[in-house]
């Protein structure tokens, strides 16, 4: 227990002095307090992945036929709702599209907030996606690309939360959550073998996923031109993080479907 609360000090000591003063609006919703659960969650998800796959190693895969059904059908509703409910938040809010302050509007930037909370969690229940494959012997899923998105998004958020947890941090998530009910409504359909003739739109959903890589980083730079307020290190980094993205997902289109 005592090392626990050292670590958790050093850890927490560290973020603060690299961003600063917290928003208190989000002080004590789950897991936003202290950095030190994502951080071993994030740690437990990287020592699974690699234990993981040494125990599968000789024995036989798992179908989960069933158990992917069901959780690609609710990881589409969970993206559905928080599509929904940040088009509707951010427009009863009368947000701005090209730059938008941390608290400009009051109650309903925390309603937002609410929402991008639940994305932050979002990304903590797709560390699912890699366990299934690890289950499933798919190895040839576990890329770099597939491990820095997945571990990489969830730390990230949980700084967006206690930072930056609305105004110009919605676009993203938005898109994003678009983009997930489609991806994870072909997953589910991909479960049933009578669905596969028609999945012949796999390839176009990596380009939906780039052409989103593109407009948040647009969206981002639009607020260093005309600025609001919005902190303008964040808008940095999130450029920085886009662009890898966006190398990473070329990358993989063209080694995936330009190379057949």
């Amino acid at each position: 227990m005592e090392s626990y609360e050292k670590i958790d000090k050093l850890l927490n000591s560290v973020v603060d002095s690299l961003f600063g003063e917290r928003d208190t609006r989000v002080r004590g919703w789950l897991l936003l307090d202290s950095y030190t659960p994502t951080f071993l969650l994030t740690i437990t998800y990287l020592l699974t992945i690699y234990l993981g796959t040494k125990y599968m190693r000789n024995r036989p895969a798992y179908s989960l036929k069933n158990v992917l059904l069901l959780y690609n059908f609710s990881v589409t509703v969970l993206s559905f709702y928080m599509l929904v409910e940040l088009i509707s938040a951010v427009w009863s809010a009368g947000y701005r599209l090209q730059c938008q302050a941390l608290d400009e509007v009051g109650e309903a930037d925390i309603r937002v907030a609410k929402v991008l909370w639940w994305y932050y969690f979002s990304k903590l229940i797709e560390f699912l996606d890699t366990i299934f494959i690890v289950l499933r012997k798919k190895n040839s899923q576990i890329s770099f690309l597939h491990v820095y998105h997945h571990a990489s998004m969830f730390n990230i958020w949980w700084c967006v939360l206690n930072w930056i947890p609305c105004g110009q941090s919605f676009f993203g998530p938005t898109l994003n959550s678009f983009i997930h009910v489609l991806m994870y409504s072909y997953y589910g359909l991909a479960t049933i073998p009578s669905m596969h003739k028609y999945l012949w739109w796999k390839r176009y959903l990596t380009q939906a996923q780039l052409v989103q890589f593109v407009l948040t980083i647009t969206h981002t730079v639009s607020a260093w031109v005309v600025p609001c307020g919005f902190p303008l290190g964040c808008l940095k980094f999130q450029t920085f993080y886009m662009c890898t993205l966006v190398v990473l997902f070329v990358n993989f289109y063209i080694q995936t479907y330009k190379k057949r």
